[in-house]
């Protein structure tokens, strides 16, 4: 009886097991005759940890990325804004209206985020306008010469210069920029968490 009931058994899961393999599909292509699976995982980032040479280097590393997770936000809304209201100046119908709409978007941002970015300094200032070029892919000079007029985008880039910036300053994520861009993409990924 005992015999019979352990080959019931065997048969019953050798079963369920051919029927399991039966349902399994697996996604393949043919390369030189031979049948090679195809498998999709998921992205895997691996980064090392961040070595200095000295405290002075930690303290300054620490310094930009609390800089860059302040202003961060702000660049990330600046790009998204960029792209919605280029698409509704796109449906003015003339300069007139583009103008009006221009002045309508102005003072809403204004009246939302001027107070916070007054309280900017002259770093987190200078990282956001890297961060915008960035985000829209344009320097900042570019994007105000595209939404107001050339005259208005030099005198924004004069007093800029008074200031230290440089609205025409590009975004270079492999060189100059590439501390910054190595803080935008840990924050991204989630390994820097903003507060």
């Amino acid at each position: 009886m005992k015999q019979l009931l352990f080959i019931v058994t065997i048969g019953l899961l050798c079963a369920n097991n051919v029927r399991a393999q039966e349902e399994h599909f697996v996604h393949a292509t043919v390369i030189d005759g031979d049948t090679v699976p195809k498998v999709w995982l998921n992205t895997v980032y691996v980064s090392e940890t961040r070595a200095f040479k000295s405290n002075r280097a930690r303290k300054k590393y620490n310094h930009l990325k609390y800089h860059v997770k302040k202003v961060y936000p702000y660049a990330k809304m600046a790009g998204n804004l960029y792209h919605k209201y280029q698409d509704s100046l796109s449906l003015a119908a003339s300069d007139r209206q583009r103008k009006k709409f221009y002045k309508l978007m102005e003072d809403e941002l204004r009246a939302e985020y001027e107070e916070d970015l007054k309280k900017m300094g002259m770093t987190q200032g200078r990282i956001l306008i890297k961060l915008i070029d960035r985000e829209i892919g344009q320097t900042s000079f570019h994007v105000v010469k595209d939404l107001r007029n050339g005259l208005t985008a030099f005198v924004f880039q004069s007093l800029a210069k008074i200031f230290g910036h440089d609205l025409k300053a590009q975004y270079d994520p492999t060189g100059e920029d590439r501390v910054i861009e190595d803080i935008v993409v840990a924050i991204e990924r989630g390994y820097i968490k903003l507060e």
